[in-house]
């Protein structure tokens, strides 16, 4: 016994249980429930009042009954145990192993609440981070210490793309490589078994830590996964000095289990019935992504959300959108079409891009390129909207040149392979060759200097 202990509970509620309060006790404390037979069940304070403590439970209330259960008041918050060895381990969503190996050894021990990051010690993110996979590489580029969601939908191949970023990742002039923090909430058991194998097959599986809440385990314990895995994340970067990489998955099922939280506890809904603190605590979990000063490790963080009905306006994704830095949304029909990665090329966006490429990190033409493609694949989408009305042989040679620039920028630039690994040259020389099946007074936002310079001839052009 590590606390106080009280005997008898005031209201038994689902998963919540009511009790007399400790005078020490405080918001988000660790308790001990055992039942009249001993069995310890763990629980963890929701709300307090001057006499009465609200206790959420890891797990089912049966056979609790108000009189004869006791709890104990262990007067600190859920730690993890943090050191090296959490490498290669995996966890369940309160921390505990699930490997079949022991716990890690080690004498320090941290609140998974996690501290906010002071402002003033943020280190501004430029990096760039190869994933090898060209819509976001030439697109929308991954920077080292960004937030950048993955917006998907049921069905679609999210979880895929997740592992290829993860296999593939790296840092150009560096021979720094990432660990991975896995953290699956109210996932089924094939997708943890696909990411599981996916590790072992590519050989990172040793450079992972993972933490599991499938999708039987109780609600409570998918709102403690991400904590748990962003504290072991934040252990490895800024102690040791690791570059991590965090996979969130699935966001949604983390606001669903939120939301029944709060239905539980009687609070006034808001948006969709979504608590209305629900940014706020999305923002606990994305803003422990970044650089800081005095370390030279980095958290880069890639939350995956299935958006409810392929809506983007949904409160989940409306909100993650405003805390992180852009989104790359998955579209259905381009997945219908046999597309992969499926990733939208104009809806996807990520805004810390623009200093994270150029001369010195990636290439000298790599902005204009980008703004080129997405302005000539803006006005492709205007161009099959008219075909659409009038037909495709009324329209003119040059908006018949940008259907041809649309089509192979869809199946050339926008698809390859799941085990397709395309550096950033060939990611922009690939681009190149597209642009030039246009006439070269369309493509107007790259400067003459670089037109003369990479613009393939027109016999290189038809090569494609």
């Amino acid at each position: 016994m590590k606390g106080i202990e009280y005997t008898g509970l005031t209201k038994v509620d689902g998963p919540i249980i009511a009790v007399k309060r400790s005078e020490n006790s405080s918001y988000d404390e660790v308790v001990y429930v055992r039942d009249k037979n001993g069995e310890k069940r763990t629980g963890r304070i929701i709300d307090l009042n001057e006499t009465a403590a609200i206790v959420q439970i890891f797990g089912s209330t049966t056979g609790l009954d108000l009189e004869n259960t006791t709890v104990e008041f262990l007067e600190q918050p859920l730690e993890l145990t943090v050191g090296r060895g959490l490498l290669g381990r995996i966890f369940n969503g309160l921390g505990e192993p699930i490997d079949g190996y022991p716990p890690v050894i080690s004498d320090k021990k941290v609140n998974v609440n996690g501290n906010p990051i002071n402002p003033y010690a943020r280190v501004y993110p430029r990096d760039f981070i190869q994933t090898g996979i060209s819509s976001i590489d030439g697109m929308n580029t991954l920077i080292r210490g960004q937030k950048l969601p993955i917006f998907s939908g049921n069905g679609l191949p999210h979880n895929k793309l997740a592992a290829q970023i993860i296999r593939q990742a790296k840092l150009l002039n560096n021979d720094e490589e990432f660990v991975m923090v896995f953290a699956g909430m109210g996932i089924k058991y094939d997708v943890a078994q696909f990411f599981k194998h996916t590790f072992e097959e590519s050989g990172v599986l040793s450079k992972v830590v993972m933490f599991q809440s499938l999708a039987d385990a109780p609600s409570i314990e998918r709102i403690i996964t991400p904590r748990c895995a962003l504290t072991a994340a934040e252990y490895l970067a800024y102690e040791c000095n690791m570059h991590v990489l965090v996979v969130m998955t699935d966001m949604t099922n983390y606001c669903e289990a939120l939301r029944e939280i709060s239905t539980t506890r009687g609070e006034v809904p808001g948006r969709k019935g979504y608590p209305g603190y629900l940014y706020s605590n999305l923002a606990e979990l994305y803003e422990r992504a970044g650089k800081i000063q005095g370390s030279s490790g980095s958290i880069t963080q890639i939350p995956i959300l299935t958006m409810p009905n392929d809506d983007i306006s949904h409160p989940i994704p409306d909100l993650t959108g405003y805390i992180t830095e852009g989104q790359i949304v998955l579209d259905r029909e381009m997945s219908a079409k046999g597309m992969y990665p499926p990733v939208s090329g104009l809806p996807s966006l990520s805004r810390l891009m623009k200093d994270g490429i150029g001369e010195g990190m990636t290439r000298e033409d790599h902005a204009a390129v980008s703004s080129q493609l997405f302005a000539s694949y803006s006005k492709v989408k205007s161009i099959r909207n008219l075909a659409s009305i009038i037909g495709e042989e009324e329209l003119s040679e040059l908006d018949r040149l940008y259907l041809k620039f649309g089509n192979e920028l869809e199946a050339k630039f926008f698809t390859q392979g799941e085990y397709e690994d395309r550096s950033i040259d060939q990611t922009l020389d690939l681009g190149w060759k597209l642009l030039s099946i246009l006439p070269r007074e369309e493509l107007y936002r790259i400067k003459d200097e670089l037109l003369d310079k990479y613009l393939p001839s027109e016999t290189e052009g038809e090569a494609l």
